[in-house]
Formats: structure tokens, sequence, C-alpha cells
């Protein structure tokens, strides 16, 4: 691979930004913080989290004794219903406008004990069902046009419960990097007569350099433009613009992939692996939107062990974002790893 141990910039082609590349980096000594993770096993019921079933929530109301998945409006939403329209616009300086939305908490299991590496595939499937049927509900009301499905794992990542769950906003407007690569794909398809991400997965499919695993429907990959040290992308194989499009095989497949890279990751460094996952689709505005092709972002913050972490900070902040590890080499090491998790490994 050309650049291989040499500073160099790539381009994401989802975004138009651009990310600073030193794999020379890579052979500093760390001198930096060391957080010992906790590899202590989680019970399968806890009475004090407010997500295990039977249990009071934060806001107050008391779940369900549900044995499956179970969704609720989030009790402290970032987003409220029925905000009044309106903007305020000062001068062309000082612009605001009023954003409505809906908050829900999607748990994925009733054990508290389980992430998404241990759900298996059947339950993991499950989660993927509820995520289509909210898709479909939110997306059809009047007043949302983005439906953001998302997970945040790991307290390194702002996840303040160990109890498996993600969590949907459904906003007004289309955010600002589901809207970038909305612009982005647009114009590829408008130049090219192809779909940006069919094209692109040609590509790596045919390489297999950055290509993580396949199954019959999705693939998974570290783009060539990624910024985060394992981060990875969930890709279908063929053209969907949104989950909805998907059938009964496609949601099992997608299970599948989510489930053995999950693996993977807590593989690495035999640790509950810390990550923001989110799903990037079509608008529900109503409109037809040939040019997007549906995927998955992992962004994983840890860099060489479970105590070795990448933030965004200065030069990342004030110019652009920037990685030691490339894509090529965090592809190899992820595809190279056991399919067994390690704590089923172990006994």
């Amino acid at each position: 691979m050309l650049f291989d141990d040499q500073p160099h910039r790539r381009l994401n082609q989802l975004t138009g930004e651009w990310v600073l590349v030193s794999p020379h980096r890579t052979k500093r000594p760390w001198q930096g913080q060391q957080e010992a993770a906790d590899l202590s096993m989680l019970p399968e019921y806890d009475s004090q989290c407010y997500l295990c079933p039977g249990n009071i929530r934060a806001g107050g109301d008391v779940n369900p004794e549900y044995t499956d998945t179970f969704v609720f409006t989030n009790d402290f939403a970032a987003l409220m219903p029925n905000v009044v329209d309106g903007s305020q616009k000062p001068d062309d300086l000082l612009v605001a406008e009023a954003e409505s939305g809906v908050c829900r908490v999607i748990c994925y299991s009733p054990r508290h004990d389980l992430s998404m590496a241990r759900l298996g595939v059947d339950r993991a499937e499950k989660v993927v069902d509820v995520w289509c049927r909210e898709f479909k509900e939110l997306g059809a009301q009047e007043d949302i046009n983005y439906v953001q499905i998302f997970e945040n794992r790991g307290s390194i990542m702002g996840c303040s419960n160990p109890h498996p769950h993600g969590q949907i906003w459904a906003t007004g407007s289309v955010p600002m990097y589901p809207g970038m690569e909305d612009d982005r794909q647009a114009a590829h398809l408008d130049e090219k007569g192809e779909c940006l991400l069919c094209r692109y997965l040609k590509r790596e499919l045919a390489d297999g350099e950055r290509l993580v695993f396949e199954n019959d429907s999705f693939a998974v990959l570290v783009p060539f433009w990624a910024v985060w040290p394992f981060e990875t992308m969930i890709l279908p194989k063929m053209h969907m613009t949104s989950i909805a499009d998907m059938r009964r095989k496609h949601r099992a497949d997608l299970a599948d992939a989510m489930v053995r890279l999950n693996i993977r990751y807590d593989n690495l460094f035999q640790t509950s692996f810390p990550f923001s996952m989110g799903i990037h689709q079509q608008p529900t505005d109503g409109r037809e939107h040939p040019h997007w092709h549906f995927h998955l972002h992992y962004y994983p913050p840890l860099l060489r062990s479970r105590s070795v972490k990448k933030f965004m900070v200065g030069f990342e902040m004030m110019a652009m974002p920037q990685r030691d590890l490339t894509a090529e080499s965090a592809a190899a090491r992820l595809r190279d790893l056991s399919e067994e998790h390690y704590m089923e490994s172990a006994g």
C-alpha cells in the first residue's frame, strides 16, 4: 500500500473531510494516562439498575417484567415533541431555530450482563426488528425528518449504565453529519451515475485489504478514510436506502455481522470494548432518496490496549483529524481475531 510508513492524508468520500495518517508514530512510547479495565462479571440482574425488568427508572416509572426487548421514551430526553416552530435571527450572525423530536431507549435484553457481543444472533435479530419498527413508526410522523439510531458502549463513551441498550433520537431536521453524507452521495450519483457506497464497496471487496469479514448480505470493513483507531463500517452488499428495505434474511445477516464484529472488538484487548455506533440512512421527509446507501459506523477509542485511548485533541480539534494506525493494519488485526468470545473460551 502506498504511504505505508510515511505521513499522508486521506479523503473521506462520505463527508469531504480529510484525515491525516501518521503510521510512523505507532513506534513512539506511551506514558500517558493508564486506566485499568473492569473485567469483573456483571450480574444477570442488578436491583440498582434503572433498565433491569421491574426496577424503578430515574424518572420514577417502573419497568415491566419484560422478557425480550423493551422500548420507552427517554425520561430525560434531549428533544421534546410539539415544540413551537420558529426561529430567532437578530441578524445574519446570530441564528437559532426550534428543534422538536423524540428520544427513545431500547433495552436489548432483560439480562444486565449481556452486550451485543454475547447476545447471540437470534436475540440480536430481535433488536434489529425493533430498529426497523421504530424507524418506520417515527419516520411516518409529519414533524420527523430523520431517525438516528445509535449505541454508546462504555463509560469512556459517555454510557452511564452497562445494561445492554441503545437509543433513537428522531429529529425535525436532518443532523449535520448525515446531512453531509446526503450531499456527497447525491453529488456522486449525479456525477457518476452510480451509488457512491455501491461503487466503494465493489472496490473494497475486490481489494480485500481493509475487509474484516463478510456474510451473504453485509460486508464489515475498516474504511480507507477511518479516523478512530479500529473504526469500522457495516455495509449492505445490495443497494438499500434504509433499514426498512431489509427483508428477513437481511435482518438476520445484519444481526450476525454485528455480533461477530462485537466479539472481535472484545477479543482485541480482552475487555468490554467501548465504542459509539450509529446507523446512517435516508431522511424520512417523504421524498425519494435513491442516492442513499444505508450503513453502520463504529467509532472505538481504544488505540493500543485497553488502557491506551485515542481522543480528538490539539491538532485534531484545531486543524484536522489524525490517526497513527493505518486502515489496512487495523483491518488485519480485526480480521485475524477469533469469533469465539474470550470470556466464553476461558470457560
